[in-house]
C-alpha cells in the first residue's frame, strides 16, 4: 500500500529538482488585505483665512513603515495632530485600529505612541521616573513598568543616565526619552513628527535600530520627515503631501518608480529652481 495516498497521511514533498532544470520562482506573498492601522477620509483644517489640510484621505497599512512627507508647511504635523487627537478637525474622520479618534478617544489612546515634535517632558524627573511615571500612567502593573524602563533604558543607550534630571539631558536623550515613553505600553501604531531633527546620528543610528524591531513584530510606525534619503532607507510605504493636500500614496516602490525619492518628491512639490535667481552681489572681492 503507497502509504502516501492513505486517507489523512501527509502529501509527499516534491522530488528536488534534476541538475539544470530549473523549477519557476514563486511569486511573492500577497500584501496583507486587513484593514489599515489608519483610515483618513475628508480630513480639513483651517487656521483663519489659510487652509492647512484640505480634505486628505489616507489609508495607512497595518504592519508598515510608513513616511508621511513633504517641504515645511505642507501640513505633515497638523494632519499627525489629528490623526493622534492633538487637534480637533473641522471635517472629516479618522480611525486608528478601527475605533474612531473622536467617538472612541480612550480606546484609541490606549493602543498609540506618540512622539511630537518640540516635545514637552517632565524636566525635573530622572529618566527612569519619567517612564515608571508614564508606565503607571498607563496603567501597568508595577513590575511590569520596571522591567519595561530597565529594556527600555538599556537598548536606547541611556541606561547610564537613568538617575539623571530630564532637563540636563542633550537634544538626542531627549528625543530617545520622549521614544521610551512613547513605546511603554507597547503601542499597535507608532507616531513620530520628525524623530530625527537635530538627533546625532549615533542617537539617530539606536532610534532607527528600535523603530525597525519594532515594526518587524507587526507594529506600524508613522513619521512624518522632510529628509527623502532618510524615508527612502526606513519605510516601505509613504505619502507625500503638497499645500495641505496627498499628491502621492503607496508603496514606496512604486510611489519611486525606479526613480531616487528626492527626485520624484521635487516633482510632486513642484519645487521652482530658485538657484536660477539673480546674486551677482553676493561673494566677490570685498
Amino acid at each position: 500500500m503507497d502509504l502516501a495516498k492513505a486517507p489523512g497521511a501527509i502529501p509527499r514533498p516534491p522530488e528536488p529538482a534534476a541538475a539544470g532544470i530549473h523549477l519557476p520562482t514563486p511569486p511573492p506573498p500577497a500584501a496583507p488585505s486587513g484593514p489599515p492601522a489608519v483610515r483618513v477620509r475628508g480630513l480639513t483644517k483651517r487656521f483663519g483665512e489659510r487652509l492647512a489640510v484640505a480634505g486628505i484621505d489616507l489609508d495607512l497599512p497595518a504592519g508598515s513603515f510608513v513616511g508621511l512627507v513633504g517641504p515645511n508647511g505642507a501640513g505633515k504635523t497638523t494632519t499627525l495632530s489629528m490623526v493622534t487627537g492633538l487637534l480637533r478637525p473641522d471635517a472629516g474622520t479618522v480611525q486608528v485600529a478601527g475605533h474612531d479618534v473622536w467617538r472612541s478617544p480612550v480606546a484609541v489612546k490606549g493602543r498609540i505612541g506618540v512622539l511630537p515634535e518640540g516635545l514637552r517632558l517632565f524636566e525635573r524627573l530622572t529618566g527612569a521616573e519619567l517612564l515608571e511615571y508614564t508606565g503607571r500612567l498607563r496603567g501597568l502593573p508595577v513590575s511590569d513598568v520596571r522591567r519595561r524602563t530597565d529594556d527600555l533604558l538599556a537598548v536606547l543607550d541611556l541606561t547610564g543616565a537613568r538617575n539623571q534630571l530630564v532637563v540636563d539631558y542633550s537634544t538626542g536623550m531627549r528625543k530617545k526619552i520622549g521614544l521610551a515613553a512613547a513605546l511603554i505600553h507597547n503601542p499597535t501604531v507608532l507616531f513620530l513628527d520628525e524623530p530625527f531633527e537635530g538627533v546625532d546620528p549615533v542617537s539617530a543610528r539606536t532610534i532607527r535600530h528600535v523603530l525597525e524591531r519594532y515594526t518587524a513584530s507587526g507594529a506600524t510606525v508613522v513619521f512624518s520627515s522632510h529628509v527623502m534619503e532618510l524615508v527612502e532607507k526606513l519605510c516601505d510605504w509613504v505619502a507625500v503631501m503638497r499645500g495641505g493636500r496627498v499628491v502621492a500614496q503607496g508603496p514606496l516602490d512604486r510611489v519611486r518608480d525606479g526613480r531616487p525619492l528626492h527626485e520624484v518628491f521635487i516633482d510632486l512639490v513642484g519645487a521652482a529652481d530658485r538657484a536660477e535667481a539673480s546674486l551677482d552681489w553676493l561673494g566677490g572681492p570685498r
